[in-house]
Parts: structure tokens; C-alpha cells; sequence
């Protein structure tokens, strides 16, 4: 005889190991996949943003496309330095959330939440509405059904985000790889070419009265071109969603993050300058450095379908983001409870759903052009960037452990540089809705609020905290309405009786002719039958029936104050869903009117008719 001897915690030959959710994470390769594409996309904007600025100085202005560029990458490395200790620091996810919420106090927590709520949204929006528009370029005859493919693009991605987040990074890995790929392609065919080899003929919109070359122009280059750094934080956002090591995991994507972002941007940056690209009317940016390094051929269709589909999936950041910062402030009272809720699949369904509804909202409302949206789009992301990196100064202060001094330098000079570029951003596009930030931000801090003195005062009601009185046995009434005897009758009385004490059933009694018939048929009914149960007729002037049963239910409280009162309503489960629609709805008449107006239990009895 033989004992199979196992080690604790391990699994029997020939049986399934427990299920516990791990499958359903991400690993560093998916993370990427899942969470960096709002970052990897900017580049199809961030470099167009510096020369666009950067133009009003004409050619001796571009020349500076490289050094702003390099500003922005040092920027990044800091970030991404600072994020990698965030994720160590803060492994329940919640990235600049999570950090003011231990160093710098709840209502600057609620200002970063405010911040990362707002950009997660608005990333959805110009996500989608861009990846669109590069399709109605493509196809000029669907530019008048853009909102229409705009929401169906929107629906695609709420499905697949409902399938869990593992699913969602399957399906984007592809995608990221072919445009990560074709931009590297682009920049290492590009350095090795003298000249470009082609040339795109449009008017340039190189201003003709150019400016001079001075910090603020600079600046303003510097803040447009920041926005290549919106999705930097997803990862930090959203730790809890990769499997174990969590923490390592984590981190490893965001360096790669970081490393191959960097990389893009500056190889860009090189060509634009090698190639002296100017802007011009209709032709991004991009599109003139791949038909200068690649040529008009298929690779150059390449590109620009790989930025089209990216563009459009970069809404994915959000939905792997946002759901996990609701849920952390479901936590801690600041959001309905029900955010903090999982489906199977480790999956935050109600954020994803409401992510999907708010975004809905917002294409609708702008009717799939979001150019009223952009300029808003990096304000919240700088916002929470300068918080965290202050945060993070804190917590380097606090800590104390090796080498803080230099920590907490990297991330004050981080949030000197996030600081400034927020404050040149809705400086110099307040006028152009940079404004709806400014009146937005605060209300949604205000709405916070709101919600967790709701919380507080319904903690306080239940006794939250503290021991409560040992349960005892009250005497119970349960009043039953009936209109019949059937069936249903029947069981609901058998249902009290199983309840309570004391059994009455009550009916509404009307004063016209054909009601009085009624209940005097049914009285006699009543006595005939003789279910040991006493019927109480209540009169109502008016055809109404819930108000009579709560008065009742009022009068049966105040003469027996130390009696419990129950409401049984029996109700009828038809087989088929669409049968729900010939019920009269009585029950949830009288349930409503009983809650409304009472403090009595409300028990619905379903009796199936299958």
C-alpha cells in the first residue's frame, strides 16, 4: 500500500489547479499590448504638434524640432523612472490617485482622480474619432457616416473589453507589433538615405511673417509635444490587472514602454530634421516622413493603415485604466460601491460600461469630430503627472531609504517640467474649450465629495465601525395582498405563515357597483374556502391601489409599535420574457408605495408558471 505524499498547497496528479484569476491577467508582453497604446499612437500627433508650433518661426524655428524633442524624451525617461516606484510603492494600482492619497491628503487624491477620470474619457473620444477620420480620408464617401462608424468602432471595443482584459490584449498585439515594427522600419530606412524619396507637393503652413526663437515659443513647442506622453501612467493605473509578480511585471512593461516610445520619438525627430519636413495643409506629418523614407508604395499604405487602426485601439488604455481607478474609489467612498465589483473574467464591468456611456456622450455631442476635444486632451494627463511627481518627492522624503535624495530630485525636477507644460497648455488653449477643464475638473472633485458625505452619513446610520445590539425575536405580522383565490393565493399564505405570527390578507375595495360585486364574490369565496387566514377589506374613494395597503400598514405599526410588519407580494414568473409584458404590474405598485411610505419589510414571492 502506497501513500501519495503532496506538498502543501500543491495539486493532485490528473486534477485541475484552482482557478484563481491569474489566467485571466497580464503578462508584460500583453500589458503592453493592453495598456500602452494611447502612448504608442501619440507619436502620430506628438511630432506634428512641436513642428506646428514651431513654424510660426519658419526654417530657423524647425531647426529646433530635435532639441525640443530631446526635452520631451528626457521628460519621459524621468516619468517613466517615476512611475517604476509608483508601481513599486502603490501595487493596488491607482497611479497619481493612489500617491496623493497617502502623501499629499484626499482632496489633492481627488483632484489627480478628477484629472485621470477626464483624460481616460476624452482619450476614448479622440481615440476613436481619429482612427475614423484617417478611414474617411482613406474613403472620402463615409465621411457623413462618421459618428455612426464612430459608435460602432466604440461598441467593438466595449465587447472585446467585456471579455476580460486578457482577451483585449490578445487581440491588439498584432496591430501594436506591425505599427511598432513599420515605424522602426521607417526611421532605420530613413537614416540610411541622403535625401528623401519623395517630396509632398501642398502648400506649406510655414508662416511668412515668421517670429523669433524665444522660451515661450519653446515652451509652448514643449507642452504641444507633451502630449506624445498621455498613457505613460496606464501602467502604474492599473497594477493589479497583471498576474504575479505583479509588481516586476509591471515594471518591465512600463520601461519597454517607455524605451520604445522614446526611440520612436526621437527617430522621428532626427528625420524631420535630416529631411527638412515642413508642415503642410492635408499631409501629416508622419505620412511625409514615410513617403520620404519609404516612397508611395505599399509600405507607405502600411503605415498609414497600421497608424489608422492603432489610432482607433488606443482607446484600450482607458479601458484597462479607468475601471481599476473607479474600483479604488469605490474603495474608499468616493464612487457607488457597485465599481468595485468583478465578472468572471477579472473584469470591472460596470467601469468598462460606464467608460462606454460617457464616450457615447461625447462623440454624439461633438458629432465624431473632436476638434473641440484636443486641446483638452493632455491637461488632465499633465495635471496628474505633477501631482504624482510631488507626491513621490514626499515619499522619498518619508522614507528615507538609499539614495532618496537623488529620487526625490528626479521627481521634483519632473514636476517642475509637468508643471509648467500644464500651465502653457491651458494658457495658451483656454480659449479653444481648454476652459471646460477648468469649470469641469472641480466639479467632478465636488461630485466625489458628494458621494463619500453620502456614504459617511449612510456608515453612520448602520452603525458602520461599531458592535451592534445581539439580534432578538420581535412578534410578526405579515399582511398579504390579494385580489383572488388561486394558486398563487395559496402559496403566498402558506409563505407567511411560514413568516410570521399573525397572517392577514388584505384587498382593496373600490365604491363602484361592478368593484362591490366583486368583493362581495370574493368575501364568499373567502369564507368557503377557509384558509384559516382573515381577510380585511380596505375602502378607497379613489382607484388606487398601494396608498390604501401602506395607510393600513401605517395603522398596524402605530397600534403595535413592538411589531415587526412584513409586506409579502405575490407575484407570477411567467415562462417566456416577452409574457413579463401581460402582467398589470400590481406588485411593484404596492412594493413601491410600501417603501415609499413605510418602514416595513417588503418580501415579493415568485411563483413560477413553469
Amino acid at each position: 500500500m502506497s501513500v501519495l505524499i503532496t506538498e502543501p498547497g500543491a495539486v493532485p496528479a490528473g486534477e485541475e489547479p484552482p482557478d484563481t484569476g491569474e489566467r485571466h491577467r497580464l503578462t508584460a508582453v500583453t500589458g503592453l499590448a493592453a495598456l500602452s497604446l494611447d502612448a504608442m499612437a501619440s507619436v502620430a500627433y506628438g511630432p506634428e504638434a512641436i513642428v506646428l508650433v514651431l513654424a510660426a518661426a519658419g526654417a530657423h524655428g524647425l531647426g529646433f524640432t530635435l532639441p525640443v524633442t530631446l526635452a520631451i524624451a528626457g521628460l519621459l525617461a524621468v516619468l517613466v523612472a517615476s512611475y517604476r516606484q509608483v508601481i513599486a510603492a502603490f501595487p493596488e494600482g491607482g497611479g497619481s490617485y493612489a500617491v496623493a492619497r497617502t502623501h499629499l491628503g484626499a482632496r489633492t487624491s481627488l483632484v489627480a482622480a478628477a484629472s485621470l477620470v477626464l483624460d481616460y474619457v476624452l482619450n476614448v473620444a479622440v481615440a476613436v474619432t481619429a482612427g475614423v477620420a484617417a478611414l474617411t480620408s482613406a474613403f472620402p464617401a463615409l465621411y457623413g457616416e462618421r459618428l455612426w462608424l464612430c459608435l460602432v468602432v466604440l461598441t467593438l471595443l466595449t465587447a472585446v473589453n467585456l471579455r476580460g482584459i486578457v482577451d483585449s490584449a490578445r487581440v491588439f498585439i498584432v496591430p501594436t507589433v506591425v505599427f511598432v515594427g513599420s515605424i522602426f522600419a521607417l526611421i532605420v530606412i530613413g537614416l540610411f538615405r541622403d535625401e528623401p524619396v519623395n517630396t509632398v507637393d501642398h502648400a506649406s503652413v510655414v508662416s511668412s511673417n515668421a517670429t523669433s526663437v524665444g522660451v515661450l515659443l519653446l515652451l509652448k513647442a514643449f507642452a504641444s509635444g507633451c502630449s506624445a506622453l498621455t498613457g505613460v501612467e496606464a501602467i502604474a493605473n492599473a497594477v493589479p490587472s497583471f498576474r504575479v509578480p505583479r509588481v516586476k511585471r509591471a515594471q518591465r512593461a512600463e520601461v519597454a514602454l517607455g524605451a520604445v516610445l522614446g526611440v520612436m520619438l526621437i527617430g522621428l525627430s532626427v528625420l524631420i530634421s535630416r529631411f527638412h519636413l515642413q508642415p503642410v495643409q492635408g499631409v501629416t506629418v508622419l505620412a511625409q516622413l514615410a513617403d520620404a523614407s519609404l516612397g508611395h508604395n505599399w509600405a507607405f499604405y502600411v503605415i498609414q493603415f497600421a497608424t489608422m487602426i492603432l489610432l482607433a485601439l488606443s482607446a484600450n488604455t482607458s479601458f484597462g485604466g479607468l475601471p481599476v481607478l473607479l474600483k479604488l474609489l469605490a474603495r474608499d467612498n468616493y464612487a457607488p460601491h457597485v465599481f468595485a465589483l468583478k465578472a468572471d473574467r477579472q473584469v470591472h464591468r460596470h467601469g468598462v460600461l460606464a467608460l462606454a456611456a460617457v464616450s457615447a456622450a461625447l462623440l454624439v455631442f461633438s458629432g465624431g469630430d473632436t476638434n473641440t476635444l484636443v486641446p483638452l486632451f493632455a491637461i488632465g494627463v499633465f495635471v496628474g503627472f505633477t501631482i504624482a511627481q510631488v507626491g513621490m518627492v514626499r515619499h522619498w522624503r518619508l522614507e528615507r531609504g538609499p539614495g532618496w535624495k537623488g529620487k526625490a530630485l528626479l521627481n521634483g525636477f519632473g514636476a517642475v517640467l509637468t508643471g509648467v507644460a500644464a500651465i502653457v497648455v491651458t494658457a495658451s488653449k483656454f480659449e479653444e474649450g481648454a476652459w471646460l477643464i477648468v469649470i469641469t475638473l472641480p466639479l467632478l472633485v465636488a461630485a466625489f465629495e458628494t458621494v463619500h458625505r453620502a456614504y459617511r452619513r449612510i456608515g453612520e446610520r448602520l452603525g458602520l465601525g461599531r458592535i451592534p445590539e445581539h439580534p432578538h425575536r420581535d412578534r410578526s405580522v405579515v399582511i398579504v395582498p390579494v385580489s383572488s383565490i388561486s394558486r398563487l393565493t395559496s402559496e403566498a399564505l402558506t409563505a407567511a405563515a411560514s413568516l410570521g405570527d399573525e397572517v392577514r390578507a388584505v384587498t382593496v375595495c373600490y365604491p363602484d357597483p361592478e368593484d362591490r360585486a366583486q368583493m362581495h364574490s370574493l368575501e364568499r369565496a373567502w369564507t368557503d374556502w377557509d384558509p384559516g387566514v382573515p381577510l380585511v377589506r380596505l375602502a378607497s374613494e379613489r382607484r388606487t391601489l398601494g396608498r390604501p395597503i401602506a395607510a393600513y400598514v401605517r395603522e398596524v405599526s402605530a397600534a403595535e409599535p413592538a411589531t415587526r410588519v412584513t409586506v409579502l407580494i405575490p407575484e407570477t414568473e411567467p415562462e417566456r420574457l416577452w409574457q413579463r409584458l401581460l402582467q398589470n404590474q400590481r406588485g411593484a405598485v404596492v412594493a413601491h408605495a410600501v417603501r415609499r411610505e413605510t418602514d416595513a419589510v417588503i418580501c415579493r414571492l415568485r411563483f413560477r408558471l413553469f
